[in-house]
């Protein structure tokens, strides 16, 4: 069983332990922290992102793909701090500008990584991650996005989720769409950005938010929006595979009258 999810009031680094992360780069591990309750288990402070990379836009665009299997290779601490970077980094100094546009400049969206050892909350500023919990959560996420297997086999799964009371409090009710657009730019990102690391990745959109919110010990205003599994691709085959209707863009099944825009069943058929 995980260890339950430990939520960080206030951070404040005290000691620092230096480890070398799998698949390269050096990653600094904080292991005590002060905070006004209870603190993650650990900070991860990942390797600097690059600016520049060795794939044009163009070909970013035209290599996209949702690809469903993955090797049993892990993500490489440097590619993760990509991912992370492209999706929701920071672009400009103290803070304020993002990868991703954001209405008002409110960033509702928070960033979560389960891996096959632990959940992380990713941070932004100082371009950090805090385990919140340990223990392999990716088999029941799976079951709780309809059984959909991928989720389970990809050795990262991006959690992107927002807190629409931040951009409410400017927007009113046009806040949920523009919560929502924003979390199509950032999950856009990352998938290019993987495009770009020779990754695979897809977004999924079908899952059960209140069993995703239980098992990840998300604060309550925390709603999660989309499941992106990465990893690297089964084969080239895979990589070069187009997308075909039935695929559509990540497991985005119809729904049965009545279930009140619960998915239930992966057999379901797709748009």
């Amino acid at each position: 069983m995980p260890v339950r999810p430990r939520r960080l009031i206030a951070r404040m680094v005290v000691f620092g332990l230096v480890c070398t992360a799998c698949g390269g780069g050096e990653a600094t591990f904080d292991a005590s922290l002060v905070g006004e309750s209870e603190a993650p288990l650990e900070i991860v402070h990942l390797p600097a992102p690059s600016s520049i990379g060795e794939l044009s836009l163009e070909e970013a665009l035209e290599g996209r793909r949702s690809l469903r299997e993955y090797t049993r290779d892990p993500v490489a601490i440097d590619d993760l701090s990509q991912l992370l970077w492209a999706a929701q980094g920071l672009t400009q100094p103290e803070g304020r500008g993002r990868t991703a546009p954001s209405a008002g400049g409110t960033y509702p969206l928070e960033l979560y990584v389960v891996t096959p050892d632990a959940l992380h909350h990713y941070v932004p500023e100082g371009h950090l991650l805090e385990t919140v919990s340990v223990g392999d959560l990716r088999g029941p996420l799976a079951e709780a996005a309809l059984g959909q297997t991928h989720v389970a086999d990809a050795p990262a799964v991006v959690v992107v989720t927002a807190v629409y009371a931040r951009t409410e409090e400017r927007y009113g009710d046009r806040a949920e769409r523009y919560v929502q657009l924003e979390a199509g730019h950032a999950a856009q990102n990352l998938l290019l950005q993987a495009v770009a690391l020779d990754l695979g990745a897809v977004p999924v959109g079908a899952f059960r938010d209140d069993e995703v919110v239980e098992l990840l010990g998300l604060p309550a205003d925390h709603a999660p929006l989309y499941l992106i599994p990465v990893g690297h691709p089964a084969s080239e085959k895979d990589a070069l595979r187009p997308e075909t209707p039935a695929q559509g863009v990540g497991g985005v099944f119809r729904l049965k009258p009545g279930e009140m825009g619960i998915p239930t069943s992966p057999a379901e058929s797709r748009q």
